[in-house]
């Protein structure tokens, strides 16, 4: 008999066993999985160790996913640095993708009702907690502040909770979503890009956004360059970049800007705001994105935007500082309409995955947003260049 005859053999089976109500072989197993994974564990400010520990055994509801790779986020940088959220010693990384290699009888589709199976390639997205404002059948209620997120649990007895790793345990009541007609990159990409889609969904609830509107796009660091690819994705086709780095400004307009103001080239806010309407023809934006972590550009973008014009902020994902402006001359006399935006809803994941496979379509070139790739070895290297500014986007890749 040979290796076809055998495999449809074993499809005629489980077809049978699963008509008769027979429960399937269990786990589901693409093969020999080692005892141990190598997880990077950041155990001190600035310093990830390479450890290993045990794989542990995989439930009826739990998956086994085999890394492939993972993002380096703005939040992991202020981890490195900082430890803001108190989690030392963690295993970081929440941008990250790979291969099941292990499920329990009980996992059957995702998070979105697709089939999943063995050899699949996923991304996570959260774990609810007892919150009944969260659940897989009202999506839009809250965002994803409401829940846990692989990458950024507290470290237990498991030890595989972050996508730095070899591989990563996802547990029964997680949620996950199989994204096998995606390229590893555009995979690593879901997790950030589904922040911008939520930022965009928020803004297009003002009621100003629109196909034809004058869109400001302020910071270039890989969440502004986003927000110019999802804008352009969507028909937005009047939009100017702006940012003090001319490498990132160029790339900008690769992904869908317009016009471009380095503000370095301005002395003073009068002057900044006046290149700003003159990229426009001489007209305040009608919208405007603040992308930046910097108090003083939120504070700047309010002279940016038209009477009655729109803002999202989305900058801020932990407290950057206070920000000085006037309510009257900035936001009252304006009618400015504000929205802030935080992370993102079970849906915009769903709505990210479109999004991607449209700017490629339309020949936005996603994928060299990632600009720099380090082996999980390297992984510190990987975070000091991230820190340096060096590149866009930094990516841990296993082999």
């Amino acid at each position: 008999m040979d290796m076809n005859s055998v495999n449809v053999e074993q499809i005629v089976k489980q077809v049978l066993a699963n008509m008769s109500g027979a429960p399937a072989a269990t786990p589901a197993s693409a093969g020999p999985i080692p005892k141990t994974a190598r997880v990077a564990m950041l155990t001190e400010l600035e310093h990830y160790e390479i450890k290993e520990f045990p794989i542990p055994p995989v439930g009826d509801d739990d998956i086994l996913v085999k890394v492939e790779g993972c993002g380096i986020c703005g939040t992991d940088a202020h981890e490195f640095k900082r430890d803001p959220f108190g989690l030392i010693p963690v295993a970081l990384g929440h941008e990250g993708t790979g291969e099941i290699v292990k499920m329990g009888k009980n996992v059957k589709k995702d998070s979105a009702g697709k089939d999943l199976h063995v050899g699949d390639k996923v991304v996570s997205c959260m774990i609810f907690k007892d919150n009944p404002d969260i659940t897989m059948f009202d999506l839009n209620k809250q965002n994803i502040g409401g829940s846990d997120v692989y990458g950024l649990l507290p470290d237990d007895d498991i030890h595989l909770n972050g996508w730095f790793s070899d591989y990563i345990f996802i547990r029964g009541g997680s949620t996950i979503f199989n994204v096998s007609d995606l390229d590893l990159y555009s995979r690593i990409l879901i997790e950030p890009c589904a922040v911008l889609v939520h930022a965009v969904e928020r803004a297009k609830s003002t009621g100003i956004l629109r196909f034809n509107s004058r869109v400001v796009v302020q910071g270039c660091g890989p969440i502004g360059l986003i927000c110019i690819a999802i804008l352009r994705t969507m028909g937005v086709a009047n939009i100017t970049a702006v940012d003090g780095e001319q490498k990132r400004l160029d790339f900008a307009k690769q992904l869908g800007a317009t016009q471009t103001v380095n503000f370095k080239d301005h002395k003073g806010l009068d002057a900044l705001a006046a290149a700003v309407e003159a990229s426009f023809g001489g007209h305040p934006a009608d919208f405007g994105f603040q992308c930046t972590g910097s108090p003083v550009a939120h504070a700047n973008i309010y002279k940016f935007i038209r009477n009655g014009g729109g803002l999202c902020e989305l900058g801020f994902f932990i407290n950057g500082g206070d920000a000085t402006i006037n309510p009257h001359f900035d936001i009252c006399a304006k009618e400015i309409t504000l929205v802030g935006s935080w992370v993102y809803t079970l849906r915009d994941y769903a709505t990210t995955f479109d999004f991607l496979k449209s700017a490629k379509r339309i020949g936005l070139p996603m994928d060299k947003l990632i600009t720099h790739t380090f082996p999980l070895d390297e992984i510190n290297e990987g975070h000091k260049t991230n820190l340096a500014m060096a590149g866009l986007k930094i990516a841990i890749l296993n082999k």
